[in-house]
């Protein structure tokens, strides 16, 4: 399926590359930082539509969590084929539990409300926030703690003796797993190393022919990709931010616990995360 430019369409550990602390900064009282910034307009259509330039009225959603069936009429046993986690749809029009939806190859049928999304998250390196948005609204926005190095893309795990290396990858990613019980309060894991980062790798000597294919295989298959390769992982939005936007992490983006318990029930697994 296609992951990339998803994201956009949505108008829509440790030494090893976890994103541990190295003298974090006290972090003040917690609060919660929700209204937009002036700094952060909505995406013009062409963004929000992978710089297609097109944009319809029909809103864009994705199946999030679980795989979905979709039915040819609606609240009747009558399945028409099954939708894999983050396969995207226009939804047409809702009643009750149901919405009739149109797959990106022209199927239309109908799905359970609660199968599908419309939330995704754009994490800003340079203004050093997070902003989270419901197709084209933008919902929230967020100070964020970033990397040491939040200015350069990730190529590999950084470790105690490359403190250059700890980046946090560009590109589009999504919530791979959603940890309640994380170091840092409460985590979302991001699906780096993803098959272009383990391609790279392969090429450079990084990685060996069985770690990439083991990469391609949890991409495929929608699982959580090896962390403890040479290229890093473990990439996460998590809590315990400063609120600061200040630089401490080695590699994740840190928000307040505050800010991480209003996005943490809109957020599900298959979340699209655009990290620029």
């Amino acid at each position: 399926m296609r992951t990339t430019g998803w994201v956009l369409l949505l108008a829509a550990g440790l030494a090893s590359g976890l994103c541990s602390v190295a003298a974090q900064p006290s972090a003040p009282s917690d609060t919660t930082r929700t209204s937009a910034s002036p700094r952060s307009p909505t995406p013009s259509p062409d963004v929000l539509e992978g710089r297609r330039g097109v944009f319809r009225s029909t809103p864009l959603f994705y199946v999030a969590g679980e795989t979905a069936t979709l039915h040819n009429r609606s609240g009747l046993n009558t399945p028409v084929t099954r939708l894999s986690m983050r396969t995207p749809v226009r939804r047409l029009s809702c009643e009750a539990d149901w919405c009739r939806v149109r797959t990106d190859g022209g199927t239309t049928g109908y799905v359970a409300a609660e199968a599908l999304s419309n939330m995704w998250i754009r994490v800003s390196k340079r203004e050093r926030r997070i902003y989270v948005y419901r197709g084209a609204e933008l919902v929230h926005a967020f100070q964020a703690d970033m990397a040491y190095n939040s200015f350069a893309d990730k190529k590999r795990n950084g470790g105690e003796n490359r403190p250059d290396h700890w980046r946090t990858p560009e590109g589009t990613f999504y919530v791979v797993h959603k940890n309640p019980q994380s170091e840092f309060y409460k985590a979302l894991v991001l699906n780096y190393p993803k098959v272009e980062d383990a391609r790279r790798g392969l090429d450079a000597g990084l990685i060996s022919r069985s770690q990439y294919e083991a990469i391609r295989q949890a991409q495929q298959e929608h699982r959580m990709p090896p962390m403890g390769t040479d290229l890093g992982g473990w990439i996460e939005i998590h809590g315990d931010g400063t609120g600061d936007a200040t630089a401490w992490t080695q590699g994740c983006v840190a928000i307040r616990n505050a800010a991480m318990d209003v996005i943490w029930e809109q957020v599900r697994v298959g979340t699209p995360v655009l990290v620029e």
